[in-house]
């Protein structure tokens, strides 16, 4: 089974992440961020992959270093749990609408961390979430798990829409991505990812 459990404790915040890829999308999410524990939800459950997310963080700065360190574990925690990557698919690409919103991800989990983010919001905050912490945790992801990610909202009026499908658009792409292959082998012409 591909699973990893990661605990990262720092001055700023204590987060534990237990995860198993070839779940059924089991979420246990408690961030004390409401809106980030819906978002996190929605990976986990349009993903299919079981999250169980503990964060104790200095909320009473910000939601930053919640948020950020989250994706750090997350990363860490998805990277130990594909080992080297031998035998997936390695690619995933998702549109995905909510309401007057369109979500767009592609990515490639092939050790070398991108994050390329086109989105506008118009709100500062979503609930208790600042919006601008939407791209620091898909990049503390991206790098800690090792993936070139795109993702782009292609339009949408309502910032909550936008976020959601992005989630959504993430998790169908590394749903995609992490699915075994017949052979075992890596999916690339040098032989290692």
């Amino acid at each position: 089974m591909r699973t990893a459990d990661i605990r990262r404790t720092t001055k700023e915040t204590d987060i534990h992440v237990k995860l198993q890829l070839d779940g059924s999308g089991v979420a246990h999410i408690q961030t004390h961020i409401g809106f980030f524990d819906h978002m996190l939800t929605a990976l986990s459950v349009h993903s299919g992959i079981d999250l169980d997310i503990q964060v104790t963080g200095d909320l009473h700065v910000d939601c930053h270093h919640s948020i950020e360190d989250t994706g750090i574990v997350l990363g860490q925690a998805f990277s130990k749990a594909l080992g080297d990557k031998s035998g997936i698919c390695r690619y995933g690409t998702a549109f995905i609408p909510m309401d007057e919103a369109l979500g767009f991800a592609c990515l490639d989990i092939s050790a070398r961390p991108f994050l390329v983010f086109h989105c506008n919001f118009t709100a500062d905050r979503i609930g208790d979430m600042d919006t601008q912490m939407v791209e620091e945790f898909f990049r503390a992801f991206a790098f800690h798990a090792g993936i070139t990610l795109h993702i782009k909202s292609e339009y949408g009026k309502n910032d909550h829409h936008q976020v959601e499908a992005l989630f959504k658009a993430v998790a169908h792409a590394l749903k995609q991505a992490i699915k075994p292959l017949e052979t075992n082998q890596p999916l690339s012409t040098k032989g290692v990812l």
